[in-house]
């Protein structure tokens, strides 16, 4: 029977939930997810959990905050006063914008708070701080 090891490119169906069920993400009705296991692509514990895995074998596993997206950091809070948001975006908790980094490359962030003189974004990636669970099919080594 074949397993995945490092170096081999795989396809797998997935779906991502959180731990109060909610889904983040998932294959269902697209085609399976490719990658080169051990590439460095991947999160680190998915990567992981399809190492070793069998074709056809299926597989729940939870992925720690750290070995996924990373625990919230609090350098990634970014307050911006008012005086400097462009007039035609009226922030608002909750509301999805993009900033350019230090690179000139866009970065996506969340409005998290608004008063009278700032609004505060937050850029960490969305999932940051956050335990993540997989159910996952390998489908094909390629």
């Amino acid at each position: 029977m074949s397993v995945a090891s490092k170096g081999n490119t795989v396809k797998v169906h997935y779906k991502g939930t959180l731990k109060d069920g909610t889904v983040f993400d998932s294959s269902e009705n697209r085609e399976p997810l490719e990658f080169v296991v051990g590439d460095g692509r991947m999160i680190k514990g998915f990567d992981a959990a399809v190492n070793g895995m069998s074709l056809g074998e299926d597989k729940t596993v939870t992925i720690p905050s750290v070995e996924a997206y990373g625990e919230k950091r609090e350098d990634m809070m970014l307050d911006v006063p008012l005086d400097q948001v462009p007039p035609e975006i009226k922030p608002e908790v909750g509301m999805d914008l993009s900033i350019q980094n230090q690179m000139g490359q866009p970065t996506p962030v969340k409005v998290v708070h608004v008063d009278e003189q700032k609004i505060t974004l937050d850029a960490n990636h969305p999932l940051a701080g956050e335990d993540l669970i997989f159910d996952i099919k390998l489908v094909e080594i390629v």
